[in-house]
């Protein structure tokens, strides 16, 4: 098991992310967050831009492709956008990137609310083995893993990051 600092990872990510919104004139993004270190995530990263947009979460258990693979009954929170996002610029924020099944049921849900102006994506970790063609904006890291290792977040208080044989 190798910890790698997360925090210094959110302050790179919330650095490149305001550099990335500046590059593009983006003033007022909706940061998103996807339960539930997404959400960890965002909240950091609301900190760091100092943002005073009210934070969407997304529970984006239903629009899984896998969910009646799932089996036992998941447990789903609700989701929480603002009623209208329709033009809005979109920061959706995840822990790691990896397949890129997460992101596509995210952006699922997002236009099920509206059409926003842009979606991007920041990600804290992004590792090797995409199976959709999903790039992240903004990255805190990438890593390339073996299969058979994972990328665990654990927190909130503090966040922990670990890669997991």
């Amino acid at each position: 098991m190798t910890v790698l600092d997360a925090q210094q990872l959110i302050d790179k990510l919330g650095h490149d992310l305001g550099a990335f919104l500046d590059k593009r004139n983006i003033t007022e993004p909706l940061l998103v967050g996807v339960r539930t270190g997404g959400v960890w995530i965002a909240e950091q990263m609301q900190s760091i831009l100092k943002s005073k947009e009210e934070l969407g979460v997304l529970d984006i258990t239903f629009y899984r492709d896998d969910f009646s693979r799932a089996g036992i009954q998941p447990t789903v929170k609700p989701s929480h956008l603002p009623l209208n996002i329709t033009d809005r610029h979109i920061v959706l924020i995840d822990d790691v990137l990896y397949t890129g099944r997460t992101v596509r049921a995210a952006l699922n849900e997002i236009f099920d609310y509206g059409r926003p102006a842009s979606v991007s994506l920041a990600i804290l970790v992004e590792r090797n083995g995409r199976e959709l063609p999903v790039q992240a904006d903004v990255v805190g890291t990438r890593l390339s893993l073996d299969a058979a290792q994972h990328v665990q977040l654990s927190g909130p208080h503090p966040i922990v990051l670990e890669i997991v044989d």
